[in-house]
């Protein structure tokens, strides 16, 4: 049985004496109540607990600095924005990939048809799902369908696919019946079997809704492990001595699907030029081993 909650509110100004009292330095008290005037308090206790000794008192370790705090707040912050752009070019692509493969062998309707699926009770699930999202959906091509359309009751897998979630696109490849069709998508990025895509994706609609919330990713336990092959057609890592919870794991399967889509894309480039621009983040918050800066995938 827990303990009541009692606590009540308290101002922006005893919130920055109680981080004092912990050890923390701040140099500028109006800037720092600015700051938590606008990203509130448990915002950014995420990032301040790297700092802290105690994770029972929260006391700080000697020399941390309100200022670095907001650096790793701000970091995270266009790293998000930098990992958005990337899933948006995977995503728009995988859609389009599967449309392509799949609609022309099993037709324009085959995500409404249970022998394409291999499990009965989520193939129920997902088209459930499918007919809530068309309809909340105010796209002008769906609006403009039903406006001429009533059978099926939904349209056909070329618009449909690009309305769902990308959890729901997930869920539909994952549960679809026939293996060479999916084989035939994955090897579009360079994977050699579909159930590395199926892996990927599944991650991928994970990391998207952390972007698309703005949560945290520094020292972020995914819950999803991605499957990471030791040897792939493309340029890939060699060291897999990484913990497979954190960020890292993550970063490289994007890195490598999007270079199956875009080749000279910047986003390698780009994560560096931000390491380079916030010297208080150490990449150990992201997970990355030691050296990862000599991985081919990483070079620039």
């Amino acid at each position: 049985m827990g303990v009541r909650y009692t606590h009540q509110a308290i101002t922006t100004e005893r919130q920055i004496e109680i981080l004092k009292e912990r050890g923390l330095l701040i140099d500028d008290v109006e800037q720092a109540i600015e700051v938590l005037d606008t990203i509130s308090y448990f915002r950014l206790a995420g990032y301040w607990r790297h700092f802290e000794i105690d994770r029972t008192t929260h006391q700080f370790r000697g020399n941390s600095c309100f200022a670095d705090i907001i650096d790793l707040y701000s970091f995270d912050k266009q790293l998000r924005a930098l990992l958005f752009m990337a899933i948006q070019t995977i995503e728009v692509s995988v859609r389009t990939k599967i449309i392509k493969h799949f609609a022309h062998e099993f037709g324009a309707f085959w995500f409404m048809d249970e022998n394409y699926s291999t499990n009965e009770v989520r193939f129920a699930a997902n088209l459930s799902v499918i007919r809530k999202e068309v309809s909340r959906s105010h796209d002008d091509f769906i609006i403009e369908h039903f406006r001429k359309y009533s059978k099926p009751d939904l349209p056909p897998v070329w618009k449909t696919l690009e309305v769902v979630s990308m959890g729901t696109l997930s869920k539909l490849y994952s549960n679809f019946s026939d293996a060479a069709a999916k084989h035939a998508v994955a090897r579009e990025f360079g994977l050699n079997h579909h159930k590395f895509l199926r892996s990927w994706l599944e991650c991928l609609a994970v990391l998207r809704n952390c972007c698309a919330h703005h949560s945290r990713l520094l020292n972020r336990v995914f819950p999803v492990k991605p499957k990471m092959p030791e040897r792939m057609p493309n340029t890939w890592i060699t060291d897999f001595s990484f913990r497979e919870q954190t960020l890292y794991p993550q970063l490289c399967y994007l890195v490598y699907w999007l270079n199956s889509i875009t080749p000279n894309n910047t986003f390698v480039a780009d994560f560096r030029q931000l390491l380079a621009e916030h010297q208080s983040v150490n990449t150990r918050f992201l997970g990355f081993p030691l050296n990862w800066e000599e991985e081919p995938l990483w070079q620039v």
